[in-house]
């Protein structure tokens, strides 16, 4: 068993227009394998990751504080602080958070490690693909990458 205090761990920012947090890779400190946890800001006006769903990996989130909108297959839901939603590891796990608040949002995002997975973004019209670490791991991957969802090729070259 290994322990944490949050307030040790490095924020690491992302900033990608309307894209813009910070997280602290709470699992990644502990050497976790096969659950993941990472704490999450997201600042007044800004969004988290893009809409998506995995494949092979269930998440969830608890909100701690302050106030914003799940964004899901069914359009903007309310996210209070209290708030714990979970997300299936298929198209109804899809799922953005928006802070449409005036103060910082603040959660833990949770899931499974498992691998491989597909990750599938709906809006941008692209999956990506992991083999030899799921999403958020940090081992080395066989294969990885992202593709558009309407690229197709034969099976066998012509």
């Amino acid at each position: 068993m290994e322990t944490i205090n949050e307030s040790t761990v490095d924020w690491k920012e992302y900033d990608r227009e309307q894209t813009a947090f910070r997280r602290k890779e709470l699992s990644t400190a502990v050497d976790a394998s096969d659950l993941g946890c990472s704490l999450y800001e997201l600042p007044p006006g800004m969004r988290s990751w893009p809409y998506h769903y995995h494949t092979a990996n269930e998440e969830a989130i608890y909100v701690l504080a302050g106030d914003g909108k799940l964004k899901t297959e069914d359009g903007l839901e309310p996210l209070t602080a209290g708030d714990y939603v979970t997300f299936p590891a298929d198209e109804r796990g899809g799922h953005r958070v928006v802070n449409d608040g005036d103060e910082p949002l603040r959660y833990l995002a949770m899931s499974t490690m498992n691998e491989p997975d597909i990750t599938v973004y709906p809006e941008m019209k692209k999956f990506g693909v992991f083999v030899g670490s799921p999403p958020g791991g940090r081992d080395d991957r066989s294969l990885e990458g992202y593709y558009r969802i309407d690229d197709e090729t034969e099976y066998w070259d012509k």
